[in-house]
């Protein structure tokens, strides 16, 4: 299947995307769900090649794969885990059984410990030493950390509660300058790491424990622990009672449904954190229950797919014309990346042809005045994918919202039309130009257009919404690796510079030695070293 549909590419690479608009192509290229619509229609996919990739997700048991999925069998075979991020907004179903024990009262009873804390605090019956908590420092990285500080933003208009703020890296300066400013005594800090020891959560940690002691007597009691290391968390000084865990089938980049998610539940509410799980739970039926050609996380992956592993196009740009959405690259990085970066099959052998692209995007418009350039006129292509709302949340703003659709629907249109040469001559023509001027003047304005985008569309952005899209994603994630034969759920690459970290870390110190090291690496650090003075 694979050389077929690299034989209809070769065949069909030249082929204008805007000549295949007939009658019926937007509606057969559109897939609407709960409110959701996903449009791909000006891609160079036709009915023909829709029908060979959706062949060859079924020849790689994809549907099947999906289904031992939800039904909570090991999927993750190399950490001998079951996949079940889906259970944490599994509001509505049935029993989920992992080793023959339902997983879904533990889920609910840690759903309503959170409701329970998180109404405390917003309403002052949980208070710090100087009063109701005005402040959430959420400490994490990764996926302990992009999840939360994507979905803040994007439900500012429903976090009516405490302020977040998010620390990830172990640089100071991101403790320093979030801590700047916050009063200790009304600041709940969250400590979000599994086993409690990553190395820069621990450290952040720590120093946040001492930046509170300064002028909190029990610094400990404003503390609460997302983790499963009751040991660790308790000699930390955090009561079992502000401990939210949760279980080894989550991975830390799809745990945002669940405790880590704390921090989105304090600002806006156990209501709208459950509207948000019941968006994710909408997508979930949808992949589930949509046939394969109507199903918009296969349709969203097999585009993903022609563009990358078919057409060879290395990058999608993620394109959110949403402001609030401006973390959602990062976080998309993460999620695809991190799960599908992978170059070795299930089976240990190596792949043929690279499987994750790599993932990049800012909001527009903001990218249109960086980046866009290269988009529109470079000589590499790089598929696109548009987000936006029909609506904003500030009526009196509305004018602005209107203009940031025009722009984004214009730049999917700019993309797949283009401009040819007599156009640009006719129009640098007259002005003026003659000659060699002309064509010199003309040539600058040509676009090539034929690049391909897609674009999903929703009303207005609510938590429901949001929970749709971040679901849709990460089903992509999992069809996209289903097809490839990867596993998306394991993480061995970030774990080898970990190790050296550890090794070097000793080294950096004012008299540590660097023996041992690699000389390279020797050179830098006695450098770094110099430089401070040491």
């Amino acid at each position: 299947m694979w050389d077929r549909l690299k034989a209809v590419h070769a065949k069909t690479k030249d082929r204008r995307i805007a000549d295949l608009f007939d009658g019926s192509r937007v509606a057969d290229f559109g897939i609407e769900s709960d409110g959701l619509f996903f449009d791909f229609s000006k891609t160079n996919i036709d009915k023909d090649t829709y029908a060979d990739l959706i062949a060859l997700a079924a020849a790689q048991g994809v549907a099947e794969k999906r289904d031992a999925m939800f039904a909570g069998e090991k999927i993750n075979e190399t950490e001998e885990r079951a996949v079940l991020h889906t259970a944490l907004r599994n509001l509505d179903g049935g029993p989920i059984f992992v080793d023959g024990a339902d997983v879904m009262p533990g889920v609910k009873a840690t759903l309503a410990k959170m409701s329970d804390f998180a109404n405390a605090v917003r309403s002052g019956a949980f208070q710090g030493q100087g009063g109701k908590i005005t402040d959430v420092v959420n400490i994490g990285i990764g996926g302990s950390d992009l999840g939360p500080a994507m979905a803040y933003p994007a439900l500012k208009p429903f976090a009516v509660g405490p302020r977040c703020h998010f620390v990830s890296n172990v640089d100071g300066a991101d403790l320093a300058d979030k801590l700047e400013g916050l009063d200790p005594e009304t600041t709940l800090v969250l400590v979000a790491s599994k086993t409690f020891t990553t190395m820069e959560t621990m450290m952040n940690a720590q120093s946040a424990l001492r930046w509170m002691e300064a002028k909190v007597k029990d610094p400990a009691s404003q503390f609460a622990a997302i983790s499963t290391a009751e040991k660790e968390t308790a000699a930390f000084g955090i009561p079992a009672e502000r401990v939210f865990g949760f279980e080894d089938w989550v991975g830390g980049r799809y745990s945002m449904w669940g405790p880590i998610g704390l921090s989105i539940m304090l600002a806006v509410g156990p209501e709208d954190f459950t509207d948000f799980l019941r968006g994710g739970q909408a997508m979930d039926r949808h992949f589930c229950e949509a046939p394969l050609e109507q199903n918009m996380p296969f349709a969203l992956a097999l585009t993903g797919i022609w563009h990358h592993q078919v057409c060879g196009y290395s990058t999608r740009a993620v394109l959110p014309y949403e402001n609030r959405l401006l973390r959602l690259p990062a976080y998309l990085q993460q999620l695809e990346m991190e799960s599908n970066g992978k170059s070795v099959s299930l089976s240990g052998d190596a792949l043929d042809q690279a499987v994750g692209p790599i993932v990049w995007g800012e909001p527009g418009t903001n990218g249109q005045h960086a980046f866009y350039q290269l988009i529109h006129q470079g000589r590499q292509v790089v598929p696109c994918e548009f987000i936006v709302g029909a609506e904003g949340h500030e009526p009196h703003l509305a004018h602005h919202h209107r203009a940031l659709l025009a722009n984004c629907l214009a730049q999917s249109e700019a993309l797949m039309m283009g401009r040819d040469f007599a156009a640009a001559e006719a129009m640098m023509a007259k002005k003026g130009y003659t000659g060699d001027a002309l064509r010199a003047h003309a040539m600058q304005r040509v676009f090539s257009g034929n690049r391909p985008s897609t674009t999903l569309m929703y009303q207005k952005l609510t938590p429901f919404v949001l929970g749709q899209i971040i679901a849709l994603y990460e089903h992509r994630v999992f069809v996209e690796g289903a097809v490839m034969g990867i596993n998306s759920y394991d993480q061995w690459g970030v774990e080898l510079g970990k190790e050296l970290a550890q090794k070097l870390g000793p080294a950096v110190e004012e008299h540590g030695s660097t023996e041992g090291l690699h000389a390279g690496t020797a050179a830098l650090v006695e450098r770094a070293k110099a430089m401070r003075g040491a």
